[in-house]
């Protein structure tokens, strides 16, 4: 699988992020700037999710991800135990399970986690969906949030990563209503896909990792309302850093004319 890495984090506490770096005490200003190194922990963000999660996958590897965005261990669907080859290749990537209680204890433990903030629903958005544009990109995260509350819970940064191509690696026959409604009940995918040869065999299709700018969360405060303002000012800041990089590298993917709908 081809794949290309863009870094576009330009400068820690860049005026897009509402909230700077906190170095440790007694650092001064410069100290506290200091980019993201790639053994620090963080949750690394990847949209959209596609059919299989190839984009997140992909970077989950060891070597690739040691490289490029720092070793990470993988959050995946619960249902994915259910299968004992994938099962034995995500413990091998020292996956973590969706569920809050493990996000939860991995972050506390200090792990460095990659995930797709769309999940499962991601993969019913978008053509040929009722309603939808084939030349429109969607990623759902208006009501996702629950990972920016651990990021602010466990003072953990947010590293934004747009990955163009992953939606078009393979197509999927639109089932009834239903189907998505069930899947999203049950956290697992009844979808019918298809890539090369009518198979489940993926499009050759290049990839191209955008990473955004390094999102640092607050001081988590103990009063409830003001928590949910900082959930909602980082959840902002980091749907707005998706849409620059979206916009700003589109055109060297050949997609000038996409349009990314957050939904």
């Amino acid at each position: 699988q081809q794949f290309e890495v863009i870094s576009d984090q330009g400068q820690s506490g860049d005026e897009a992020c509402p909230y700077k770096r906190r170095g440790p005490p007694g650092a001064n200003k410069t100290d506290s700037n200091l980019p993201l190194q790639k053994d620090e922990q963080a949750i690394v963000a990847v949209v959209p999710h596609g059919i299989f999660p190839f984009a997140l996958a992909f970077a989950a590897l060891p070597e690739r991800a040691s490289q490029v965005f720092g070793e990470f261990q993988p959050v995946v669907a619960s249902a994915t135990a259910l299968f004992p080859f994938v099962r034995t290749f995500l413990g091998w990537l020292g996956a973590v399970d969706a569920s809050r209680d493990a996000v939860d204890r991995a972050l506390f433990e200090g792990a460095r986690i990659g995930l797709a903030p769309g999940g499962i629903a991601e993969m019913f958005e978008g053509y040929p969906k009722p309603m939808t544009n084939p030349n429109d990109e969607y990623a759902i995260l208006e009501a996702r949030r629950g990972f920016v509350r651990m990021a602010i819970k466990h003072g953990v940064p947010l590293v934004p990563v747009y990955t163009f191509g992953a939606t078009k690696m393979l197509n999927r026959l639109q089932l009834p209503a239903i189907a998505e409604k069930v899947s999203n009940l049950l956290r697992i995918s009844l979808c019918v896909f298809f890539g090369r040869f009518g198979l489940p065999i993926p499009f050759r299709t290049k990839l191209l990792y955008v990473i955004g700018r390094t999102l640092y969360p607050p001081v988590a405060s103990e009063n409830s309302e003001e928590f949910r303002q900082q959930v909602d000012t980082l959840h902002d800041a980091f749907c707005q850093e998706l849409r620059r990089i979206f916009e700003r590298h589109k055109a060297s993917y050949g997609w000038e004319d996409k349009h990314l709908n957050i939904i």
